[in-house]
């Protein structure tokens, strides 16, 4: 396992972080998983024992079960790990237990430290945007929470590139502590994040990290043309991150190609896709069982020539929109050779 720096921070995480949106199986989250209590203690010791020291969770995943679980399986584990959950999401009936008020805020974190039985978060990160409350009240919020040492860092999830830009502004202005993270949606069949975002982290030192790597399991390899897909498939009760599937299927073929090469799965291929963008600080996988886990372990051994980095480039880049082409045709004046 190799591992690299979360941001601009000192501290480093596994190139692959443990999902755990599976965790549990309640409600709708039933369609990502339902792993309970001993199954997940004996995922996470594989995964510790592999060399990954970050795991993901969300109090909103199973309404605070994944948590629960999560932190039972950590136990004295927990001091070796980083560990991440979020904050947005409803989680009463009421009308303020939901959002990022400072009010919403405050309750939950006290909570998610209670399920995950720790007494600190290394990663505090806003699950999305909230339209009601203010940025300035949010990040305060935070802050605060860092500064009494409940939280070690904060980051965020889900923003468009004005969002989060003008987080870091407003931190910047405030003297706050500015999100050291994004979390997004990022795959080989979904590389829209390269348009704005990707550039925004590499100028502010943002680390990135990668959620549903596999296109909600479209990359898994289950999947081919003309080829329903399997009953118990995630795809078929919850189709979700939207994709464009007949774009998806020549990403796969070519996919299938470079993985007879490497004598690698699709789902290692798409994984090891991401570890080459060095825009990446950790992939978040979401394994259901121990032969998803120990193949999904395998990308990390992957090694692309720059013939194969460049056959899944040209078959998964994205459409020119502007400003972008006009962006790029703007530089060739200031191409300087060195």
């Amino acid at each position: 396992m190799k591992y690299r720096t979360l941001g601009d921070t000192g501290v480093l995480i596994s190139e692959l972080c443990f999902g755990t949106m599976g965790f549990g199986g309640t409600d709708m989250w039933a369609n990502v998983g339902k792993t309970q209590q001993d199954e997940a203690d004996r995922l996470v010791g594989i995964a510790i024992d592999a060399g990954i020291n970050f795991f993901d969770t969300a109090n909103i995943y199973s309404t605070g079960i994944s948590e629960q679980i999560l932190g039972k399986s950590l136990g004295t584990k927990r001091k070796n790990v980083i560990l991440a959950t979020k904050v947005r999401g409803k989680m009463g009936e009421g009308v303020n237990d939901v959002g990022l008020s400072r009010v919403h805020i405050m309750q939950q974190v006290d909570e998610s430290l209670k399920r995950l039985g720790t007494d600190y978060i290394d990663l505090y990160q806003i699950h999305g945007f909230d339209i009601l409350t203010p940025l300035e009240e949010t990040l305060r919020a935070l802050d605060d929470l860092v500064k009494s040492g409940k939280v070690r860092y904060i980051g965020c999830s889900n923003l468009t590139a004005w969002q989060l830009m003008k987080s870091l502004w407003i931190s910047d202005k405030n003297g706050f502590n500015k999100f050291k993270s994004l979390q997004a949606y990022y795959s080989i069949a979904g590389r829209d994040l390269e348009r704005e975002i990707v550039p925004l982290l590499k100028d502010q030192k943002l680390g990135l990290m990668v959620w549903s790597p596999l296109a909600g399991g479209f990359l898994s390899g289950k999947y081919r043309r003309n080829q329903m897909p399997e009953e118990n498939s995630r795809r078929k009760e919850f189709d979700f991150p939207p994709i464009n599937k007949e774009k998806a299927f020549n990403i796969i073929d070519v996919m299938n190609e470079l993985g007879k090469t490497h004598n690698a799965s699709v789902a290692q291929v798409a994984l090891a896709w991401l570890l080459h963008q060095k825009v990446v600080s950790s992939v978040i996988i979401g394994v259901k069982n121990e032969t998803q886990l120990k193949d999904n372990l395998k990308s990390t051994e992957i090694t692309f020539t720059e013939d194969g980095l460049r056959k899944l480039d040209e078959v998964s880049k994205l459409d020119p929109e502007y400003p972008g082409w006009m962006v790029d045709f703007m530089q060739q004046d200031r191409i300087v050779n060195q």
